[in-house]
């Protein structure tokens, strides 16, 4: 009955909108044009988002298992002055966040000139975009999974390395498959922060239709536009794609994935 009753609520919800998006009579063929690529010409903010946030959750994913793995087995005694800045990006504005990483990727400066010297472009970039939204969302997965990693029963562990199993595959073979919820849980909230990136990502990619003009970028060029109504279509797309997956994920874990518990 817990399990049915979010989604449930979430059901009506999505009604509620699908309502609204009739009540307002939305041409359906304009707004498909607002998903719609043209060949040639890049992608619309629609595919540019689901295309950002995907490669920012790989590299979240990837960089983020490595930091929680050397996080959870260093005895170094500053590690909580690490642990803070690495989780300092969630809480400062991002576009603070959004102009340090122009500082450090701008062709002004050392490592930015470098950059292009070599042929890589990240200021007015797409690759600024991923990097932007990759920052931004990283603290949200590695504070998640690295609590789910420290609730996982530590005799096992223990266990293993009597056995003589390396740290390492202690790390893949026990601890990430047991924290596998944690891990589920940190992968959507970043994927969804990354979708929904815009302060840092307008300050290093810029607001470029068809190259780095994201849906929240393209919903504050519509509203500053007048285009309410354009505006009004992206938010459902994103209100959508963010309510179909919590409620995707919620059935394939049963209701629990904001319950993490030990040993599951």
């Amino acid at each position: 009955r817990n399990t049915v009753s979010p989604l449930l609520n979430k059901g009506k919800t999505l009604a509620l909108m699908a309502s609204v998006f009739l009540w307002y009579n939305i041409d359906i063929v304009h707004s498909l044009n607002l998903l719609y690529i043209e060949r040639g010409s890049g992608m619309s903010p629609f595919w540019l988002s689901l295309w950002v946030a995907s490669i920012a959750l790989v590299i979240v994913i990837l960089s983020g298992l490595a930091v929680c793995y050397w996080m959870n087995r260093c005895k170094w005694g500053g590690i909580a002055i690490l642990d803070a800045l690495i989780t300092l990006p969630l809480v400062l504005p991002p576009v603070v966040v959004g102009f340090a990483l122009l500082m450090v990727f701008t062709p002004g400066y050392a490592f930015g000139a470098w950059l292009e010297a070599h042929g890589m472009s990240v200021v007015f970039a797409a690759s600024g975009a991923v990097i932007a939204s990759s920052v931004i969302a990283f603290p949200l997965f590695y504070q998640t999974v690295r609590s789910a990693l420290q609730s996982v029963d530590h005799n096992m562990e223990d266990v293993a390395r009597t056995l003589g199993a390396s740290e390492l595959r202690i790390f893949f073979t026990i601890s990430v498959p047991l924290a596998w919820k944690g891990i589920l849980t940190g992968s959507i909230l970043a994927y969804c922060r990354a979708m929904g990136e815009f302060g840092a990502t307008i300050l290093i990619a810029g607001n470029i239709p068809r190259v780095t003009r994201t849906m929240p970028l393209a919903i504050y060029s519509y509203v500053e536009a007048g285009q309410y109504m354009d505006a009004f279509e992206l938010v459902i797309y994103i209100c959508v794609l963010t309510l179909a997956l919590l409620s995707g994920i919620h059935l394939i874990t049963k209701g629990s994935l904001f319950r993490h518990t030990d040993n599951n």
